[in-house]
């Protein structure tokens, strides 16, 4: 399920032209077999009321766990998220994209949206470690259908992100991010299916 990086920095999404300074985590293919104009279920599917997309119990807990001790810590303050030290994404956006559709933001997870097209979709979340970035591409496979591919894509910030992304990067890439991919896919071919 997960793809080199290259399966993102090949491609041609509008996203490249603003994130030149932000590096890719990683690519995860996700298993949301659709049409030509399936973002935006997908999309509500992410931001919907928790019917739509529900995460296991494994997810939430790392995730609560993650909450808390940001919460101890003070990493997740209004003044190290979005504002005048920390840019939006938004901020950098083409007119265009800028002035077209934002996209809903996420309920599970902090994250914001920064822009949505008929086949990209971008969130973020900044805090004290660093400006995260999730975004959603919906890719033709070559046989007549199309499926998403997610990019992780971060901006370590200070000595402390440098030292706990690494840290963290285990995690993410065993359970946290493993079990989203799952989840995702389950709750996309259950949709489809009923």
């Amino acid at each position: 399920m997960r793809l080199p990086n290259t399966a993102f920095t090949e491609r041609p999404w509008r996203i490249h032209e603003f994130i030149k300074d932000f590096e890719v985590e990683d690519v995860w293919d996700l298993d949301t077999p659709g049409g030509p104009d399936d973002l935006a279920l997908l999309v509500k599917q992410f931001s919907g009321d928790g019917s739509e997309f529900n995460p296991s119990r494994m997810y939430k807990l790392l995730f609560a766990i993650r909450w808390r001790l940001g919460a101890i810590l003070k990493w997740d303050g209004a003044e190290h998220g979005v504002g005048p030290r920390n840019p939006s994404l938004r901020d950098r956006l083409p007119d265009d994209l800028r002035e077209g559709p934002r996209g809903p933001d996420l309920r599970t997870v902090p994250m914001k949206s920064v822009y949505q097209t008929s086949d990209e979709w971008a969130t973020e979340v900044v805090n004290k470690t660093v400006h995260a970035v999730m975004h959603i591409g919906w890719v033709d496979d070559g046989n007549g259908g199309h499926h998403a591919q997610m990019a992780v894509l971060v901006k370590k910030k200070g000595l402390l992100g440098k030292v706990y992304m690494p840290l963290i990067l285990p995690f993410r890439r065993v359970f946290v991010t493993p079990n989203l991919v799952k989840t995702i896919g389950r709750h996309w071919n259950a949709r489809t299916a009923g």
